[in-house]
């Protein structure tokens, strides 16, 4: 109920920044959408990428090395465009500042990735990276669900992976304690699990550092008998 109620506002708001005109966040060009085309032009340029973790590579490079001596459980990963300027202030400002009609422009930016549409074609499901119910009040919505929607509206499954429990903030940890603070994190909803085998389904995130979190929701999928997944994510860092 909170999450309908509170995804409901934040539907509301996004219509309402798409139809007010403004300058774009980047060069204050106007009017403008929230990033004009010259700036995702110039700050979006496709990159390399490991296709298994979304690394960036040499060019020539399928799968890096560290995918290679250890694959991650997820099939594939699709990441936009790195987290630095600009992308990092505009997520800020999406996340912690509430404003989810960045919502929009981020899954754009997601759309315009190579390989993310036919993944998104490919997929039965798309679901986002599940917050606690504790972060989902404080922030008002969750910024992976906003994207999966606009990404695939008819293929949005919001309710098949939840967030059990509420975890310490993960900046700053290593991988293994990320992964041992993320343990038993995620959970399929046992009333859907059966729906979900042999599927394939587009798991989405706003940002990948050490892949820790799409590893424990990746788990949880893989239980319940998912065939296949892709991680999306509009961010990767290049922490590894």
């Amino acid at each position: 109920m909170l999450f309908t109620r509170l995804a409901g506002i934040s539907r509301h708001l996004d219509r309402m920044a798409d139809r007010v005109p403004g300058t774009c966040a980047v060069c204050h060009a106007w009017p403008s959408r929230r990033v004009c085309d010259a700036c995702v032009a110039r700050f979006a340029q496709p990159a390399t990428r490991c296709a298994r973790c979304a690394l960036r590579v040499p060019a020539g490079v399928e799968i890096c090395g560290a995918c290679l001596r250890a694959p991650p459980l997820h099939d594939a990963c699709l990441a936009a465009v790195d987290y630095a300027y600009p992308w990092a202030d505009a997520l800020a400002a999406f996340k912690f500042r509430g404003d989810p009609g960045w919502a929009r422009t981020m899954a754009s930016l997601l759309r315009s990735t190579p390989w993310v549409e036919p993944a998104l074609d490919a997929g039965h499901k798309v679901m986002p990276v599940p917050l606690s119910t504790e972060r989902l009040r404080a922030r008002g919505f969750n910024q992976a669900a906003l994207l999966a929607r606009k990404l695939a509206p008819h293929k949005a499954d919001m309710h098949s992976l939840l967030r059990l429990q509420s975890t310490e903030a993960q900046s700053g940890l290593a991988r293994a304690d990320r992964l041992r603070n993320l343990r038993g994190a995620f959970a399929v909803e046992p009333a859907r699990a059966g729906d979900l085998r042999g599927l394939r389904v587009v798991l989405v995130d706003d940002v990948m550092t050490t892949g820790a979190t799409l590893h424990a929701a990746t788990q949880a999928l893989r239980d319940a008998g998912v065939a296949h997944v892709t991680a999306v994510v509009l961010m990767r860092t290049g922490i590894d």
